[in-house]
């Protein structure tokens, strides 16, 4: 009998609620600095994850939890990826 695999379970940085890390968007300071979306969530550096929804990227760029939680300022260019990302989520969840 097969052992089931294990899922890694994250947090969001918003609203503090823990998920199954495919289902969440991640972020990364890379060891140069930059702060990047990570679609596949395997990139190096130092990572925080938001759930895939407007309200939550809203309330992490507002409180600048992504910032606090990377360490760095976050580039206007990559809150702008963000929000058309939980946009775009939200759109297919609604079309489903």
């Amino acid at each position: 009998m097969p052992a089931s695999k294990h899922t890694p379970i994250r947090t969001c940085v918003a609203c503090r609620t823990a998920a199954p890390k495919r289902g969440l968007m991640r972020v990364v300071r890379t060891p140069e600095g930059t702060v990047v979306v990570d679609p596949m969530g395997k990139m190096a550096g130092r990572g925080a994850y938001l759930c895939r929804n407007l309200s939550c990227v809203q309330a992490a760029l507002k409180g600048k939890k992504l910032e606090r939680s990377l360490k760095v300022a976050l580039p206007a260019e990559t809150a702008q990826v963000l929000l058309q990302m939980a946009a775009q989520a939200e759109k297919e969840v609604t079309r489903s």
